[in-house]
């Protein structure tokens, strides 16, 4: 459906890191890292789709997170859940909302959400019942 998502930020050097940190935790290969160009990509293993992108807009003016975006990844179980948000904020995220059950979006909907160092809210869902 998708065929790839990009997240402006304006400080590489400082916000790459923590994607770099949560991309792994959630088994996401790094496609590309252009420090010189601001911007890098991810992606699932041998699929060259979707990607996931970071990077300066490309009209180059500042980023600015809105409040309602918000993007989701989707894990298998709730223990990596856990991990990610874990990892999301050792890297310099902030919280959003703890690992949890969500039952007002369905009973196995568990769920962390957190910003990156520059506003961008994400969240990790598990649907699983377990």
């Amino acid at each position: 459906m998708l065929s790839h998502v990009h997240i402006g930020i304006d400080d590489f050097a400082r916000t790459s890191p923590f994607y770099v940190t949560l991309m792994a935790e959630l088994g996401l290969v790094m496609k590309f890292h252009e420090a010189e160009n601001n911007w890098a990509g991810w992606m699932e293993e041998g699929k060259p789709r979707p990607l996931f992108l970071i990077g300066k807009p490309f009209d180059r003016k500042p980023m600015h997170p809105g409040n309602g975006p918000m993007t989701a990844f989707m894990t298998k179980s709730r223990a990596a859940v856990d991990r990610c948000y874990a990892v999301a904020l050792a890297a310099g995220g902030t919280c959003e909302g703890k690992p949890g059950l969500r039952p007002q979006y369905h009973p196995n909907y568990y769920g962390a959400y957190f910003r990156d160092p520059e506003g961008n809210k994400f969240g990790v869902v598990c649907h699983e019942a377990v």
